[in-house]
């Protein structure tokens, strides 16, 4: 026999749907709570429920993922600072446009942006390449094949 709350519904069905079964007693026997929602108790064991251990790893893989993102992402940033530092710098010393236009500071803008750029371009590819591959693991056989035949 199941607790009963002071509505008079079994204290695993919540509040909310108690009105449902002052007005059809008779079901309550044959329905199940879950999450919620009255349903019936052969669907229960279809349902899949979602444990902490399964959590605890799918949050483990996100952070890994992003650290790995912000590793790519920053040597991109290094390997962009070299590209947009060598052109600009010599271009201020032997061009006469580039030597009155650009100052200092219009000199350490290009050369951050264009870091910036690649550090958010790389780190952002990483990260949709990395969730395309786990949920392609994880995604039943006839979702894999992506073939157009």
């Amino acid at each position: 026999m199941q607790p009963i709350n002071p509505a008079g519904a079994p204290s695993s069905v919540p509040s909310h749907l108690t009105p449902l079964l002052l007005i059809f007693p008779h079901t309550l026997h044959t329905l199940h709570c879950f999450r919620g929602v009255l349903v019936p108790p052969t669907s229960l064991a279809k349902m899949s429920t979602v444990t902490r251990a399964y959590l605890d790893q799918r949050l483990a893989a996100a952070k890994r993922c992003s650290r790995e993102a912000a590793m790519a992402g920053a040597k991109a940033a290094a390997v962009a600072i070299v590209a947009a530092a060598v052109p600009t710098l010599a271009s201020v010393r032997m061009l006469p446009w580039a030597r009155a236009h650009l100052n200092p500071t219009g000199q350490a803008l290009i050369i951050s942006t264009v870091a910036g750029m690649a550090y958010f371009i790389v780190a952002d590819k990483t990260i949709l390449s990395m969730a395309r591959k786990h949920s392609f693991k994880d995604a039943p056989d006839h979702l894999k094949n992506t073939s157009f035949n």
